[in-house]
């Protein structure tokens, strides 16, 4: 999981940021699934969401 401190999170352009963040929503969502926390038809939709909102 992409973990920062905050030195380095401070050094990223606004434009990483939203990256990073939108990767460790992503990697959430994944570990939801995998411990079956959430169905499949939720994590693609909350993920579609996610993309879109976030314009990626």
């Amino acid at each position: 999981m992409g973990t920062f401190v905050q030195a380095d999170w401070d050094s990223l352009s606004d434009d990483d940021k939203r990256r990073q963040l939108y990767i460790n929503e992503k990697e959430l969502l994944d570990t939801f699934l995998e411990h079956h926390a959430i169905s499949r038809e939720q994590h693609d939709k909350s993920l579609g969401d996610l993309t879109a909102k976030m314009g990626f």
